[in-house]
């Protein structure tokens, strides 16, 4: 988790400034390291590397495939050697029964919105949809495991920083695509789609994994048990 923290901060502090208040993108890497107890000196470490002339360079790449039970899986990976993680990633496709796909293939069934993210403890529904409303959010859903407040990609860094003046640090602020329509699938496909899932967020160049596939509670309450 943290070498992956690590890489999207020196991504970041490359592709701007090296300063979190001059640089949204950066300020967001920083803030979700924090979120996940990522100590200081890492976090600091992972900013000079960014100024080093011998640091490695890392390519972001999107792949789109299709999982078992024709669900629809979207891979962003951040590398320093597309051919290795091109093979990866196609490795765990065709293993799980699945192949991967052109970049486009599947995201047109996707929308790719911002996701900021705040603990219960910050209030309830009625305040925190008072204050993403006022910040320009779209839309907030609040569940026994926090509030989700979602907007529109172009206006992440505003929204955040607007909700941190109201509802103080999130505790996730980051780009996601969200399924427009899920596929429901049976107790075997969902095996293997976890599975699936599983093995390509062990690759340490894969930083995030996105399906549209559905499944029953009961169905999951199984697989986790």
């Amino acid at each position: 988790m943290f070498s992956k923290l690590a890489r999207e901060i020196t991504v970041a502090a490359k592709a701007g400034l090296p300063d979190p208040t001059m640089n949204a993108r950066l300020r967001l890497a920083i803030q979700n390291a924090k979120a996940q107890s990522m100590p200081k000196d890492n976090i600091d470490r992972a900013i000079k590397k960014a100024a080093g002339a011998d640091g490695e360079n890392y390519d972001e790449v999107r792949y789109e495939g299709y999982g078992p039970g024709g669900t629809a899986i979207i891979v962003e990976a951040l590398t320093d050697n597309r051919n290795r993680t091109a093979s990866n990633v196609r490795s765990s496709f065709t293993k799980a029964g699945g192949a991967l796909g052109e970049t486009g293939s599947v995201s047109f069934s996707f929308d790719h919105v911002g996701e900021i993210t705040y603990k219960l403890s910050v209030g309830d529904g009625d305040k925190v949809m008072e204050a993403a409303i006022e910040a320009g959010a779209d839309d907030v859903e609040s569940d026994e495991d926090g509030h989700y407040i979602t907007c529109a990609f172009e206006a992440l860094g505003e929204v955040a920083k607007a909700l941190e003046s109201s509802l103080g640090e999130a505790e996730t602020v980051k780009a996601v695509w969200r399924a427009q329509n899920n596929v429901p699938v049976d107790e075997e496909k969902a095996q293997s789609l976890l599975k699936l899932i599983d093995s390509l967020e062990d690759d340490d160049d894969v930083q995030n994994v996105y399906s549209n596939f559905e499944v029953s509670e009961e169905v999951l309450a199984k697989l986790s048990a």
